[in-house]
């Protein structure tokens, strides 16, 4: 498990984001680090909202000296065409992300369609319980929450399998705390639990 810190943007007074590489995501990082393998130069990354992958697109554009295009499936079909043809002609890496859990992007220009297909796909999946581990520690570090060495073993188990419902889960923790102008103890993550339980997440 380990920690990937992006570079700060010229000029930026805030800490560089932090991505937790776990089961997750390690292939995907990988891959992203040796894009001469590519077909065609060309990525598509897929993954769960919040899983990461606009931070991992500008890791991307920031080491392997690439472009990255961020909800490329929202975007018009003829300019996203032009862009990979720049991209094939400047030689240039080109990862596409898309807003999609999963590979359901559908195309509608037959040549577009052809070329996204012999792209490389990549799938950000479900943390196991190390990186939600880690992510629950770097989610409470985020926000100076000082949670005990107990409290990833309590909650993981407990919480549900994604990254939004840790992101949620410690935001959640974190204001019980402050209402209750108390530590984040046990009854705290257990009520935090609850809450998220009932929210549906």
């Amino acid at each position: 498990m380990k920690q990937i810190a992006l570079p700060l943007v010229a000029g930026s007074a805030e800490s560089p984001p932090r991505i937790i590489v776990g089961n997750a995501n390690a292939g995907v990082v990988d891959a992203l680090s040796d894009p001469s393998k590519w077909p065609f130069r060309t990525a598509i990354l897929f993954g769960p909202v919040r899983s990461g992958k606009s931070a991992l697109a500008r890791w991307f554009e920031a080491t392997a000296a690439g472009q990255a295009i961020d909800n490329a499936d929202r975007m018009d079909e003829d300019a996203l065409f032009h862009r990979w043809n720049r991209a094939q002609e400047n030689g240039q890496p080109l990862l596409l992300v898309s807003s999609a859990a999963d590979e359901n992007w559908h195309v509608d220009l037959p040549d577009l369609k052809s070329r996204l297909g012999a792209a490389l796909h990549l799938t950000i999946g479900a943390p196991d319980d190390a990186m939600l581990a880690q992510l629950i520690a770097l989610h409470a570090q985020m926000r100076g929450l000082v949670l005990d060495d107990s409290a990833a073993e309590y909650l993981v188990p407990r919480c549900e399998r994604s990254h939004i419902a840790v992101e949620k889960l410690v935001s959640t923790i974190d204001r019980l705390s402050l209402e209750r102008k108390q530590p984040p103890t046990m009854a705290i993550w257990r009520a935090a639990l609850a809450e998220s339980s009932r929210s549906g997440v």
